[in-house]
């Protein structure tokens, strides 16, 4: 039967003015601001690349979406907020995200997403890696001269299913998944997914190497330094490290040996804090060789902090040399912790969307979330310098720069959208939108 009129909700008057509501304003999207993520899609070549890269079993003949459109779609919906495959249901009827994704049709259902997602395999996830290391090495217009830090770093992926390869971890006191997240600087090289029944540095030796191969293909004079918490002190990277010419700057889980190797350090600490009772902080170097190590000395920073509390002593163990050891631990080594920012926002774009009952696809999901960051980041790096977002996190760029209100009209020579006027950010919408699109 044939609707003649719109359903309409009346609300209290403002004003003396009647208040009416209903759903007939036509075209309208919250996304208009995904233009600037489609331009900056295009100038990099993300999704093209990635799906030129994996494989799809798919028979061409009888396929409506093809593998490019369907990764765009993906990530382009996390890039712009929806964590799930059930809101492409209304989403694929969204103009806006229409015209991000480069057609003028109905994109994909969810149930299209999910076939499509459940080929994913570990040549998937090869492929994928490889582009991000890619896109990485051209992000360079020539060598860089100053050494790349390579952050090594895992997190926690809770999962409330019965997904394959879930453990429950006591640290974390939950079933999750053990995610090893690479970063060099804020981009993202690795997001490899792991079970949390194995160890923290899984494979970290094995993602190094690989690492470190393909940059010295590229760059054979480039100085690269491995960095990570005490979790990555294995005998076996510090070795490899040594044999490769891979610098390393480590935290190292305190003992008994340490602390009587420390003790000079700790009581000088002690001593300037009863005389000023304000906090102290004394730096030093030690020689120490765990019993891992094949009796080979390595040297150690030793940072010992008092407090009214007591002491606070922390162990970093280095090759790096020619300067104090304050000047690393509080330059070289603190500087990890901004990973965990990054990582923060991996999961602002849902990388713990992990509800897949088999295994690959959970890593794919993984992964998609990591291209839809790559987007956001390159566009703060190299196009939000200088202004008031330059260093704002992708949640909140999404926020103030994609999220717009506007009516679309589409016909057979536009697609025009009409933003709002009461955009807060248009000269900078704008001055983006030239730099993207320029001439």
């Amino acid at each position: 039967m044939t609707k003649c009129t719109t359903p309409t909700a009346a609300f209290p008057r403002c004003k003396g003015r009647q208040i009416l509501a209903s759903f007939d304003g036509g075209d309208v999207t919250s996304d208009g601001g995904i233009l600037l993520l489609r331009q900056m899609d295009r100038e990099v070549g993300l999704t093209r690349a990635v799906a030129r890269r994996i494989s799809d079993d798919r028979d061409p003949q009888r396929c409506l979406h093809r593998t490019e459109t369907l990764v765009r779609q993906r990530v382009f919906g996390l890039a712009m907020g929806y964590e799930d495959l059930n809101d492409h249901h209304a989403l694929r009827h969204d103009i806006a995200l229409q015209t991000a994704v480069n057609t003028d049709g109905v994109l994909a259902s969810q149930s299209t997403l999910c076939r499509f997602e459940q080929q994913a395999g570990r040549d998937w996830a090869v492929a994928i890696h490889e582009e991000m290391i890619e896109q990485f090495i051209r992000s360079f217009r020539q060598p860089p001269k100053k050494p790349l830090y390579l952050d090594f770093d895992a997190t926690d992926d809770r999962v409330h299913g019965q997904q394959l390869g879930r453990h429950f971890n006591g640290y974390y006191d939950h079933y999750i998944f053990l995610p090893l997240c690479v970063f060099c600087g804020d981009q993202l090289l690795v997001s490899y997914l792991r079970p949390a029944s194995r160890d923290a540095a899984h494979h970290a030796g094995a993602i190094l190497a690989l690492l470190v191969r393909r940059l010295r293909q590229e760059w054979p004079d480039v100085k690269i330094v491995f960095r990570g918490d005490s979790g990555f002190c294995r005998p076996l990277i510090l070795n490899w490290c040594d044999r490769h010419g891979v610098d390393y700057i480590i935290g190292i889980a305190g003992n008994q040996r340490l602390a009587k190797l420390a003790l000079d350090i700790d009581y000088a600490s002690a001593i300037r804090f009863e005389k000023t009772w304000e906090k102290q902080r004394v730096f030093g170097f030690i020689k120490y060789a765990a019993g891992s190590w094949n009796k080979r000395r390595r040297q150690v920073i030793v940072k010992s902090e008092t407090t009214r509390r007591g002491f606070n002593t922390r162990y970093v163990v280095t090759n790096l040399r020619g300067c104090s050891a304050e000047w690393l631990y509080d330059n070289r080594y603190c500087a990890r912790g901004e990973m965990e920012n990054r990582i923060k926002e991996q999961q602002f774009l849902f990388s713990d969307r992990t509800s897949c009952h088999e295994w690959w696809p959970n890593q794919y999901r993984l992964l998609l979330s990591g291209l839809a960051y790559l987007l956001l980041e390159r566009m703060r790096r190299v196009y939000l310098k200088r202004t008031a977002f330059a260093q704002a996190q992708v949640n909140t760029i999404r926020l103030k720069l994609l999220k717009i209100g506007a009516v679309i009209t589409r016909n057979t020579r536009t697609i025009r959208l009409m933003l709002s006027s009461q955009y807060p950010e248009q000269d900078l919408f704008l001055k983006l939108a030239s730099k993207l699109v320029p001439g």
